[in-house]
């Protein structure tokens, strides 16, 4: 019987019960977000691009520095799972919620502490960092509750639970959008604070998630190892080889890219104020587009991750293939839709006219760009769900440093070109690995299992891929 290209009807139903709730949930984590910036658009285009230099920061650098660890223990977590290993996802939490809180406790402190010197790096306006330093400061109080709220949603996805954390996104972004509402305006006799109230109002739903997630894990009595105990702690010197093994190179890769993408908004932080605006809007709006994704990107690491951990190592490598056909075709057409709709949508963030052209050329440009983005980003998940976690790793770092960074600095910097040149360089890396990570999907060297059951089963798919056969026969024959 011969595999869809595009999936069976039991591949949707998996992907959508996994793959849904964590995209609403993503979807409700951004759009945090989004009410934060569109209740700041009545208090100008300067305060829009304070919010959105600071969430550079807060959002797009810590995460880089974190994010690392969050997916090394996505591996650990679905491949243990796959063979209900309760002892190895407990060590593998600690470990991860170890690493991920203490680089967070760092970010933060510099946040509360240094937030001036911080904007200095994005940005060459005084204007905008007066603006935004106390936001910063504010929200360095947050960081470390968001980051521990991750760390217990991935785990909580990878182990089945994806309700859990939709429902704790809904509750954090009733309050986040209620206070935003009283503080930025002042109703409800409190004090109109403007952009330090959306501060606020995130640090509030920032701790109601959290307190949602760890109260749930404390009630669940059918998964122990999602209680805080010593078993976290229980990390032996083989255990932690392997994880730093397959940690450490994504952490690498988030690291460079998190510079690599600090650069970049060094160079937008440094051409005129309503193109930093139209960013800030534009970076909400792809956060929406890419949170959706990203929760069948999660899908897929869960169940590519599961299927190569149980040793099916031919079911795992189609789906991997079926994901990355499927999601770019879908991120299409949403982009599609944003260019259509495009006036109404960049009408609601309150921009002025320049900026409003600046968003529509950008819009443009992402339906390419965030087409093959999303089919790298789905690849390079599937690649560190089937173990490979260094591919990845080499041709984001390169790609980035050979082509995007210096054509950024170039075009933005040095040749001063049209903001639309200046962004379509923003995703220069992403055009040229589309091929490389496409090819070595095909080539399934990517299937590298961490658990006794998936290495035993490891020569014969390796033959099977050598012997060249169609998966669709070879799935016959297994």
């Amino acid at each position: 019987m011969k595999t869809p290209l595009l999936g069976d009807k039991a591949f949707y139903r998996q992907a959508t019960a996994i793959g849904l709730p964590i995209a609403l949930q993503n979807l409700l984590t951004t759009s945090g977000s989004m009410v934060d910036t569109m209740m700041i658009g009545s208090q100008g285009e300067l305060a829009v691009a304070a919010v959105g230099i600071c969430s550079q920061y807060a959002a797009s650098l810590l995460v880089s520095a974190i994010f690392g660890f969050f997916n090394g223990g996505t591996i650990f977590y679905a491949q243990y799972w796959g063979v209900k290993n309760e002892k190895g996802i407990s060590r593998s939490f600690g470990l991860t919620t170890s690493c991920m809180l203490g680089i967070t406790l760092l970010f933060a402190l510099a946040a509360i502490l240094i937030p001036e010197q911080i904007l200095s790096i994005y940005t060459d306006k005084e204007s905008i960092r007066q603006i935004a330093a106390p936001y910063l400061r504010l929200l360095g109080f947050a960081m470390p509750l968001q980051i521990l709220s991750m760390a217990l949603s991935g785990l909580l996805r990878s182990t089945g639970q994806v309700r859990v954390p939709l429902y704790a996104s809904i509750a954090s972004l009733i309050t986040n959008t209620s206070l935003n509402w009283m503080l930025i305006y002042g109703h409800c006799g409190l004090p109109a604070m403007g952009v330090v109230g959306a501060a606020a109002a995130t640090l509030a739903s920032s701790l109601v998630n959290a307190v949602l997630l760890i109260s749930y894990c404390f009630y669940d009595k059918q998964r122990p190892f999602l209680r805080i105990s010593w078993e976290h702690l229980c990390w032996s010197r083989d255990f932690m080889r392997q994880y730093f093994g397959k940690s450490l190179p994504i952490a690498a890769n988030e690291i460079f890219m998190g510079i690599g993408f600090m650069i970049i908004n060094i160079v937008v932080g440094r051409q005129n104020e309503m193109a930093i605006a139209a960013m800030a809007v534009f970076r909400v709006i792809e956060g929406i587009v890419f949170s959706f994704f990203r929760g069948f990107t999660n899908a897929s690491a869960v169940m590519v991750g599961s299927q190569i951990g149980a040793g099916n190592h031919l079911k795992g490598y189609t789906q991997a293939k079926q994901f990355a056909l499927l999601c770019p075709l879908v991120v299409f057409g949403i982009c599609i839709l944003q260019v259509i709709f495009r006036e109404s949508l960049l009408g609601i963030f309150g921009l002025g006219p320049q900026a409003l052209e600046y968003g529509r050329q950008m819009l443009v440009i992402f339906v390419v760009a965030a087409t093959m983005r999303t089919c790298n980003w789905i690849c390079n998940d599937s690649f560190r769900a089937g173990g490979e976690s260094m591919f990845g790793t080499v041709v984001e770092i390169v790609c980035m440093y050979l082509f995007t960074v210096p054509t950024m600095i170039l075009s933005g910097l040095v040749l001063h070109l049209p903001f639309a040149a200046v962004f379509i360089c923003v995703y220069m890396d992403d055009y040229i690995r589309f091929f490389l990570v496409i090819w070595y999907m095909n080539s399934g060297k990517w299937v590298k299992p961490i658990t006794p059951e998936g290495e035993k089963a490891l020569p014969a798919f390796r033959a099977l891929l050598a012997s060249k056969k169609r998966p669709a026969k070879a799935e016959e024959n297994c």
